[in-house]
């Protein structure tokens, strides 16, 4: 092989530019052909779409794909798949991968000239969102909204300082193929049930293998039933899974726990936390407001506090939010804190952008709309709360079925899974017959009597009902509940079969 030839691959007038080095491109390339194992070194997440010459992000979306089959990478091994490409062809065929590797500059610095492609791919995205940032802000037409066309520069900026396209260009089968592997080998090492983030339930994480990233998860319920106290209790087990695997030094890719951003719509930051500690100490919630805990039970409660202060559990309890709002403050936790689950409590107290609501169905479509897109756009699991029309109250079986939710058409429909939460100790409890005192009639005590056994039967257990689930089966979860502290938990084995009608 003859000396080394300069790569030159277009030369645009430099006023217009915009922020390239084909040189460094060529150059990385080359020493990745020389010796494959400098990919594993890379601390910039390189993708074939950072390389500004077209030709080049073909060339090392290829190598990717060889390395990924493990394959050995020379430009022998990659000729076949590039005799026919017109873009190759226009720098001297085939030839040209030859060229690449001949004097080893590269070698020199690889994790350099992958972190200078990387930042100047940044930087001409930078320069993508300023131009539309500023096409947008001249357009002065009736039609213009301007904070939405902030909210929509600031998820652009997010998208850069992620590093991803803002265009999001379509990705190919096989990208999708190596995630879904990786998925599923996160759920094989973990035993064979989460793929996703832990709910710290493990029979609701065997029904729905753990909280899937990008789902908008809805958890629904009749007041009573305890659906902010069971999301409360998913909050915490999984930031504190997180907490646990971070001190272990847990592999990133192996972990199933999350910092956790909490919106807090309907409670108070303080009363969302006295719950945790009530659940955590194991005294009551209602001791705790009233102060009635002995010294005991205060140095209990101090320990717990000691535990949770370091909890990656963030709450914002900002009232009346708008969808846009929550957004941007969600935005800003991920950017912060690296937050992977998203809880918002509830979402029938989110406001719209204003434009639809004059019709509470199209303002709640719109919420449910911005928040499925919110999980896909942050890549984590959103469990958004909502409130049951009381229809449910009209029927003698009480659970609750997907058309009792309250604007049902839109949420159902953006929803990946919807959850009912159903207890019936509370409707059992409501049906007490009256006993007077001092009453001997037969008849009255007996129908106590059965009243009590029913009680005794269902009191203190609970059903995850997953009505919807857009990655299995549906059916019932049953769950135990302890009202004192508002905790939920597995069941043991053996309230399993006791606990038992109806079919799953």
């Amino acid at each position: 092989m003859s000396a080394a030839q300069p790569i030159l691959l277009r030369e645009p007038d430099p006023a217009l530019s915009l922020p390239a080095n084909v040189e460094a491109e060529a150059a990385f390339l080359g020493a990745v052909l020389i010796d494959n194992r400098i990919l594993e070194e890379l601390s910039s997440p390189l993708a074939p779409e950072h390389f500004f010459a077209a030709v080049h992000g073909r060339v090392y979306e290829r190598i990717l794909a060889l390395i990924d089959r493990k394959a050995v990478v020379t430009p022998v091994t990659l000729k076949p798949y590039f005799e026919a490409d017109e873009g190759l062809r226009e720098l001297g065929g085939t030839a040209y991968l030859a060229r690449l590797t001949a004097d080893g500059q590269g070698l020199l610095a690889p994790r350099e000239l992958a972190e200078q492609i990387y930042d100047l791919a940044l930087l001409r995205e930078l320069i993508t969102v300023g131009r539309n940032l500023v096409t947008g802000a001249m357009d002065t037409s009736e039609a213009v909204a301007p904070l939405k066309q902030v909210e929509q520069a600031e998820a652009a900026l997010y998208a850069v300082a992620e590093g991803a396209q803002t265009g999001s260009e379509a990705q190919s089968f096989g990208t999708a193929t190596r995630a879904s592997l990786e998925m599923i080998e996160k759920a094989l090492l973990s035993g064979g049930h989460i793929s996703g983030k832990t709910t710290g339930l493990t029979s609701v994480n065997e029904k729905i293998g753990g909280l899937h990233d990008s789902d908008l998860i809805i958890l629904a319920g009749r007041p009573g039933m305890g659906k902010t106290a069971l999301v409360t209790n998913i909050a915490y087990n999984c930031a504190a899974r997180w907490l646990e695997e971070v001190q272990n030094e847990h592999p990133l890719n192996k972990r199933v726990g999350a910092a956790v951003a909490f919106f807090s719509l309907e409670m108070s930051a303080d009363q969302l936390a006295t719950r945790i500690l009530a659940e955590q100490s194991g005294i009551s919630s209602e001791a705790l407001r009233m102060g009635r805990i002995s010294r005991e039970d205060f140095q209990q409660l101090s320990f717990a506090s000691q535990r949770l202060a370091e909890l990656p559990l963030y709450i914002d309890d900002t009232p009346a939010l708008t969808i846009g709002a929550l957004r941007t403050r969600a935005r800003r936790l991920k950017r912060r804190h690296d937050i992977g689950l998203i809880v918002v409590d509830y979402l029938q107290l989110l406001q719209g952008s204003g434009r639809a609501s004059d019709n509470r169905v199209n303002e709640i479509s719109e919420i449910s709309r911005g928040l499925k897109t919110l999980a896909k756009e942050l890549a984590v699991p959103v469990i958004a709360l909502s409130q049951l029309s009381r229809a449910v109250e009209q029927r003698d079986d009480k659970r609750p079925m997907l058309s009792d939710l309250r604007e049902s058409g839109s949420i159902e429909q953006d929803a990946d899974m919807v959850w009912f939460v159903f207890r019936e100790d509370y409707y059992v409890a409501a049906k007490e017959p009256k006993v007077p005192q001092g009453s001997d009639d037969a008849k009255t005590q007996e129908a106590h009597a059965a009243w009590q056994a029913e009680m005794e039967r269902v009191f203190g257990l609970a059903e995850l009902i997953v009505a919807k689930q857009r990655h299995g089966s549906t059916g019932k979860v049953r769950l135990k509940f302890e009202a004192k502290v508002t905790r939920f938990s597995d069941l043991a084995a053996d309230q399993m079969g006791a606990y038992s009608y109806g079919d799953d």
